[in-house]
């Protein structure tokens, strides 16, 4: 048994370290590779940003080649150059971290080679979509709820992938995408009603390219498959997906994702929302060729094999002939999975999509030294708690204890704002942009400053591995305690806490070693005290789930998963920052684990643990009271729910990509 139990909690180990790896790694820098620029003519200033961000110059005869480039979605960007000043067009619905890096990168070679430079934005992104999040957030509901449907009709039939699966895993793929468009669209606005028809076919063919080809990996492989199609879709294919712009990917993650579903499909949702549907002939031919492979596979091997049954004995009716009805679940039994199915679709459409879509700071705290006229008319565009401070040592302890995220200090000649980069990667740029254009208006001088105590790791540039690293964290939490469940054949023994303490205690470690160490995600001197903060986090969500799976079976994993992720995980404020979070969302938040997990991550790695008093105080609440529990349910002897290896794998097979996606 002891050889089970290390066998199954390694497994968990590999995979949680697995996702840590490969959602750090691919979006830990977000620097531009090999960009498409389209150019006019030669100009030093190119050769001068060529020579420190990574481009792919493409010549164009004139502007107007080039305005039908961006159209059709071929570039990020492009400089135009001319006789008296030059010209840099910028494309945010490509990518907006894309176009700030294009902005100061050839803004700042401009000034030093003394040229003169107009900025003009095309294809802008609308209020609903600022950061070009919203194709990222739609890939989401879809990718897990194709990948459930697959995995939760197989439960009710217990029948690996039989020929008239693909008509029903189609359908459902049809009405689950008609669920998604309606929420995110008529529902939340996260993007205008006229695109409602063109997304929908979209969004049907992601979802079915992923559940068929899930169903036909259970064909071939058996429930293994499930596990197989998330470390290769969500895992793996989720983390290079290009939501942030496919060129901000390290060059190896572009090539990776190239031949898995969701960058295909960010690809495919990108530009249909922004482009026109230009330049979409790849991503629907390799969405329709793992929809089209799968279900020739599942309907091949339906007809010229007997149909695999999950438990028991195979059905006794000859291959190729339609079984007998009293061999099938119940048709209530099918429609009951895809219920589930949908309602998890529709709660990751609404709660992903209404916590992110727009993120606008309201009350976004910094502090002040004094009256500034710059302040007043940055704060008609921008929602402001401003606090007043004596002197710049009082504003500056204020950000040392990440009080606040920006300061505001007038001088006799001129006004300096401090901005924190350690506290959110999104406020500096709402902050030096409101008050440059305010300050503009006035004819005031300013003068931006970045501050905070400990400067952003350089392989960190924007402060998002605490939050990426946070994804995997959860999910490795939950999964430990259903693996362990699902191996002992029980929710409760003598042993189970102290096995579920030690496994966070390693798994902690692991994650540690490979975001520390390996991709130098934060400073290494951090890396004892972050160790236990991470310990800490993964057991406080496995003894979560442990109680829940002791009273609910296998369910428990299930709600679990609502409330650390569906609710937990959208709450958080991640990078961001918990000002940019709606008000339901930003109210929530301090109850459950992900938004304390965080504070206390990002608080200790930058801000020598001021402000951490709550986040721990919760944690430590969320792993002692369900310690507890467990305790008195072993010692009280309650009934056990029952369990099964095959319902448990199941259960561990829906838990594995709930982690969604950055």
């Amino acid at each position: 048994m002891m050889k089970k139990i290390l066998a199954a909690l390694g497994i968990v180990l590999v995979l949680q370290s697995l996702f840590a790896l490969c959602l750090v790694s691919s979006l830990q820098l977000l620097v531009l590779r090999n960009a498409p620029i389209g150019v006019t003519g030669a100009s030093p200033v190119v050769d001068a940003v060529r020579s420190k961000v990574s481009l792919q110059t493409i010549s164009y005869a004139d502007r107007s080649a080039v305005e039908d480039a961006i159209g059709q979605s071929k570039l990020y960007g492009a400089y135009l150059p001319g006789p008296k000043s030059d010209t840099l067009i910028v494309v945010p619905a490509k990518s907006f971290f894309g176009r700030v890096e294009l902005e100061a990168a050839f803004g700042d070679a401009s000034k030093k080679l003394g040229r003169s430079l107009t900025v003009k934005t095309v294809k802008p992104l609308p209020k609903s979509d600022r950061l070009g999040g919203v194709a990222g957030l739609l890939l989401i509901p879809l990718l897990i709820g194709g990948y459930l449907a697959a995995v939760l009709v197989l439960k009710a039939t217990r029948t690996a992938a039989a020929p008239w699966h693909v008509a029903m895993l189609v359908g459902y793929s049809t009405i689950g995408a008609l669920l998604t468009d309606l929420i995110a669209g008529p529902g939340i606005g996260a993007y205008e009603n006229s695109h409602f028809w063109p997304l929908l076919p979209c969004f049907i063919l992601i979802a079915a390219s992923v559940t068929l080809a899930a169903a036909a990996f259970q064909r071939l492989v058996g429930p293994l498959g499930t596990l197989l199609v998330a470390t290769l879709f969500i895992i793996v294919g989720g983390s290079a997906a290009g939501g942030v712009g496919l060129s901000l990917l390290p060059v190896y993650w572009q090539h990776i994702g190239a031949i898995f579903p969701p960058q295909q499909a960010v690809t495919l949702l990108r530009n249909v929302l922004y482009f026109d549907g230009n330049n979409i002939t790849t991503p629907l031919i390799v969405l329709g060729l793992y929809a089209l492979v799968g279900g020739v596979i599942i309907g091949y091997l339906g007809r010229w094999r007997p149909v695999k049954k999950v438990e028991g004995k195979a059905p006794s009716h000859r291959a190729g002939s339609t079984p007998a009805p009293s061999s099938r679940r119940p048709v209530v039994a099918v429609l009951a999975a895809l219920a589930v199915a949908a309602v998890m679709q529709c709660l990751f459409t609404a709660n992903y999509m209404s916590s992110a879509h727009e993120p606008v700071a309201t009350d976004l705290p910094i502090g002040a030294t004094g009256a500034s006229p710059i302040l007043n008319a940055a704060r008609k565009n921008l929602s402001l708690k401003v606090t007043q401070y004596p002197d710049e040592t009082a504003v500056k302890d204020a950000i040392d204890q990440a009080k606040i995220y920006g300061a505001v200090i007038p001088g006799p000649t001129s006004t300096t704002l401090l901005v924190v980069p350690t506290l959110s990667d999104v406020a500096p740029l709402d902050l030096a942009g409101n008050f440059e254009v305010a300050a503009k208006k006035l004819r005031q001088p300013l003068h931006v400053e970045q501050y905070a105590p400990h400067p952003l790791a350089k392989k960190d540039p924007f402060g998002l591995v605490e939050s990426l690293m946070l994804i995997p964290l959860l999910v490795g939490g939950y999964m430990g305690a259903t693996m362990l469940r699902a191996t002992t054949g029980t929710s409760v023994g003598r042993w189970r806490l102290p096995a579920l303490v030690g496994f966070a205690i390693a798994a902690g470690l692991l994650v540690n070693v490979v975001v520390c160490t390996w991709l130098k995600g934060y400073p290494a001197h951090k890396f004892w005290i972050v160790w236990p903060i991470l310990a800490l986090v993964i057991a406080a969500v496995a003894a979560v789930a442990a109680v829940l799976q002791k009273l609910l079976g296998a369910a428990g994993t299930l709600v679990t998963v609502i409330v650390v992720m569906l609710f937990g995980n959208p709450s958080s404020g991640g990078a961001n920052g918990v000002p940019y979070l709606p008000a339901f969302w930003r109210d929530i938040g301090p109850y459950l684990p992900p938004r304390n997990a965080y504070i206390l991550l990002r608080n200790t790695i930058y801000f020598d643990g001021h402000g951490t008093t709550q986040a721990l105080i919760v944690l430590l609440l969320y792993l002692v009271v369900p310690a507890v529990a467990l305790v008195l349910l072993y010692k009280f002897r309650t009934p056990d729910s029952p369990v099964t290896p095959q319902t448990e794998a199941e259960a561990t097979a829906v838990a594995v990509p709930v982690g969604g996606l950055p």
